[in-house]
């Protein structure tokens, strides 16, 4: 062991830290050369593994230890609001190591005279996102910033695996291994299962040395178990009816980081624990991605001098941020996910050999089936992969650009070259010369459709080599580079001043003066709104809307959904030995008895006839996404076989189908229904998949370049953007058919809106199952939640929860008699 290791040494024993044997691993491998992925639970130490890699790897390679290197380490992060915390963690620990390392951030955040100073020189080590470096590439001296990089941290790295922002990383990570072929890329994870696809996207398909780190002491995982549970539930309606257990649970913790799952329930939560205990009004607080960034930065060091009893947060403290007064993590509803669960039960204890806790407490009543299978999940270590995405030519096109506006200086880029380094990432491997001379038309002369157009033909190409010398182009390229597409945000401000976040645009439009809203945790009254910003009072009236932002639809994963049926299917054969079974028994009896529990290798389909008229209900168990595809696809085949039409509502379990039309389907035709033959064909025939492949548009649009949002100060609105995207589609379909862009929406269309590949394995699966077909005389435990949807989305001059509220009462009334042989299969 060496000088620079012997400081690091000394600087665990000063804490009476315990080094772990991945910590060194990774420590020798980085001094070594080698790229790598650390796969660590967390709070066991993946940050002191990397940051103290590149430290000891600098210490043994200077002849003066008390200089202040340049650029040396990019550590990048997924969110900004992780950046200003690590880089106070980083900075700390180099001085305590007593080193003369500058740490900084630099990400949307920054304010611009530090971004001035920093395009002259780089601190020693940058925290920055993945939009942040991209813009640095566009720069003509680029080469001469990253001149002396030595290596590249990934924090999260499973949180942009399988996003168009991992694309733009792998891009970027791609063209600094091209400026410095030594470079060493090491990505952080807590959660994934695909380890090998993970470290290839990464690296690039260069040689990754996968280290895995300690396993935590423990993870405690239990359900909120309601006193009395409706043996006909549906989503939301426990709401915040539980808030005295969960009060009770926060007071017997110092300090809880309570999670939702969305930033409307977040809003909602924080009101409720103020209204249980007013005077926790100082001790409780609320944190999500929408609130200003001070206010954030507020809560977040009141956490960590362990001023605050509670927070009620989102992802935006789900990842990364050490808080270690965290004693108690509660989760608000079902995780949806294995590795949702185990990243925000790593936020308690988040030291070595202290045990993790996490609280969930269910939003209805399956929910407990739910947090019985993610535990379950869990405690096997199964938790769910990240597939990363390939051949986004939107995310290829913008890199082109950037890298076209970054050469300018040296005469442009060399065509070959940028292929070749485009290729060696993984996102664009299998790039094949067709797409690569179709994105170079695009974004030289537009394409075959928009060539007659100057703002379209953004880079010169002349004698094999691209160059951006247009500084208006520059300009806003620069403006709109990265890949986060959402509704235009509302800036919400007092009416003396004070800022409290942004609400997207498409809320906002649909309030009028006086109307009031709760956000930031007040209830407010807007003013009026002017530009891109919502001036706004505090209000007094008690009703209130909530924001619902975009994003809020959340399906269960598949490794979740296969053990919910494993339960199930075990309820079925009478074991209920999880606590959260037991505690629903008498629910999951009275599906059996009027229905039945599906085997895991059933697909249960239920037929029920009411006033409304034939109610069909299938259980694939494949998640809401999924569930919105199949509905529409099994709706339009059956329509084919019989004249009926269809109205429909879907869930994570299964949706209904429900016809006014006398009809009766044979065994047969569900089954050629539920076929995974002919399905991209049929799928598109049943969906308006023009419409749906206009809205993907927009999203690529911006990415690509096509549509731009306007100028500082005079921002487009969302309704503008979209239009101006619907009217290059248009004009793309009627005049340039073959555009790779269209096929890219289509695609997206099928994968990410309708989840394509999950619609087509739970096909694949129901090909290989039994049906277990039903007539209960009415609606069961199963099929109550998805009448709820439906009818809760209907317009009716009679109050929806009233209707559903006597349904219930009806079901209540026919569950309390004798039981009779009330199921025919």
């Amino acid at each position: 062991m060496g000088p620079a290791h012997e400081r690091i040494e000394r600087w665990f024993a000063a804490r009476n830290w315990q080094i772990f044997d991945f910590q060194r691993e990774a420590w020798a491998a980085y001094g070594a050369g080698e790229s790598g992925l650390i796969h660590a639970p967390t709070g066991t130490g993946k940050t002191l593994a990397a940051w103290f890699a590149a430290l000891g790897d600098w210490l043994a390679r200077t002849d003066d230890p008390d200089a202040t290197p340049g650029l040396t380490l990019l550590w990048i992060t997924p969110l900004r609001a992780l950046a200003a915390d690590t880089t106070a963690h980083l900075a700390a620990s180099a001085a305590e190591l007593g080193l003369n390392w500058t740490v900084e951030q630099r990400t949307g955040d920054t304010k611009s005279h530090i971004k001035a100073r920093q395009r002259k020189k780089l601190p020693s080590a940058l925290v920055t996102t993945p939009e942040s470096l991209a813009l640095l590439l566009s720069y003509a001296d680029h080469e001469t910033l990253f001149g002396q990089l030595q290596g590249v941290v990934v924090d999260e790295w499973h949180e942009l695996l399988s996003t168009k922002r991992g694309v733009q990383l792998e891009l970027a990570l791609a063209r600094l291994r091209t400026l410095r072929p030594a470079l060493r890329t090491w990505g952080l994870s807590a959660t994934l299962a695909n380890l090998d696809q993970a470290a290839d996207a990464l690296t690039g398909g260069q040689s990754a040395h996968e280290i895995r780190g300690v396993v935590p002491a423990e993870t405690q995982i239990a359900a909120l178990i309601p006193d009395t549970i409706e043996r006909f539930p549906w989503a939301g309606h426990l709401g915040t009816r539980l808030v005295e257990p969960v009060v009770e649970a926060l007071e017997a913790a110092q300090t809880t980081l309570l999670f939702t799952n969305t930033r409307s329930q977040a809003e909602l939560w924080h009101q409720a624990l103020l209204r249980a205990r007013p005077d926790w009004l100082a001790q409780i607080a609320l944190h999500h991605g929408s609130l200003d960034r001070g206010l954030r930065e507020q809560v977040e060091a009141m956490i960590a001098d362990g001023r605050l009893r509670c927070v009620v947060a989102t992802s935006s403290l789900d990842l990364g941020v050490d808080f270690s007064p965290v004693d108690q993590v509660i989760q608000i509803g079902s995780p949806k996910g294995v590795a949702r669960l185990l990243q925000r039960a790593g936020r308690s204890g988040h030291r070595p050999g202290v045990a993790s806790r996490i609280l969930c407490v269910p939003t209805h009543a399956f929910e407990l089936v739910e947090i019985a299978a993610a535990r379950r999940k869990a405690m096997a270590g199964e938790v769910e992969a990240r597939v990363p995405l390939t051949g986004a030519l939107d995310v290829l096109s913008q890199h082109l650009v950037t890298r076209a506006l970054g050469s300018t200086r040296d005469g442009g880029v060399d065509e070959n070259a940028l292929l070749a380094e485009v290729r060696s990432s993984r996102a664009y491997r299998d790039l094949s010369d067709d797409e690569w001379q179709w994105t170079l038309d695009f974004v030289t002369r537009g394409g075959a459709a928009l060539s007659a157009y100057p703002e379209f033909q953004r880079v010169e190409r002349a004698n094999g080599r691209l160059a951006v010398t247009d500084r208006r182009i520059a300009r806003r390229h620069r403006m709109t580079m990265g890949t986060i597409t959402s509704d235009a945000a509302i800036s919400v401000r007092f009416m003396k001043g004070g800022r409290l976040g942004t609400v997207e645009e498409r809320f906002i439009a649909q309030l009028k003066p006086g109307d009031v809203f709760l956000f930031s945790g007040r209830l407010l009254e807007l003013v009026r709104v002017r530009e891109l910003t919502a001036y706004v009072k505090a209000a007094t009236r008690k009703n209130r809307q909530v924001p619902r932002w975009a994003g809020g639809r959340m399906a269960i994963s598949g490794t979740l959904a296969d053990a919910i049926r494993g339960l199930l299917e075990a309820a079925r054969d009478g074991d209920y030995r999880e606590p959260e079974l037991a505690a629903i028994r008498d629910l999951l009896e009275i599906q059996r008895r009027w229905s039945a529990l599906p085997a895991a290798d059933e697909l249960l389909i239920e037929h029920v006839t009411s006033r409304e008229g034939r109610h069909w209900f299938f259980y694939p168990f494949a998640g809401r996404l999924a569930h919105e595809g199949l509905s529409a696809l099994v709706a339009w085949r059956l329509a084919q076989m019989h004249k009926a039409s269809f109205r429909f509502s879907v869930n994570d379990y299964g949706f209904e189908l429900v016809t006014r039309n006398k009809v009766d389907f044979s065994e047969a035709e569900l089954r050629a229904a539920l076929s995974p033959d002919n399905l991209v064909d049929d799928l598109l025939a049943c969906l308006n998949a023009a419409e749906l492949s206009k809205r993907a548009f927009r999203d690529i649009a911006r990415i690509a370049g096509l549509v731009f949002s306007g100028y500082p100060g005079a921002h487009k609105s969302a309704r503008q953007v979209q239009a101006s995207s619907g009217l290059v589609f248009d004009v793309l379909t009627r005049y340039d058919a073959a555009n790779l862009l269209l096929d890219q929406a289509r695609r997206e269309v099928l994968e990410r809106e309708l989840e394509f590949n999950r619609v087509h394995a739970a096909l694949e699966r129901i090909a290989r199952q039994s049906l277990c077909v039903a007539n209960p005389p009415r609606l069961t435990p199963l099929g109550f939640p998805l009448w709820v949807e439906r009818v809760a989305s209907q317009v009716s001059n009679e109050s929806w929860r009233d209707r559903v509220e006597r349904m219930t009462v009806q079901l209540e009334k026919a569950a309390d008699k004798k039981p009779k042989n009330e199921a025919r299969k």
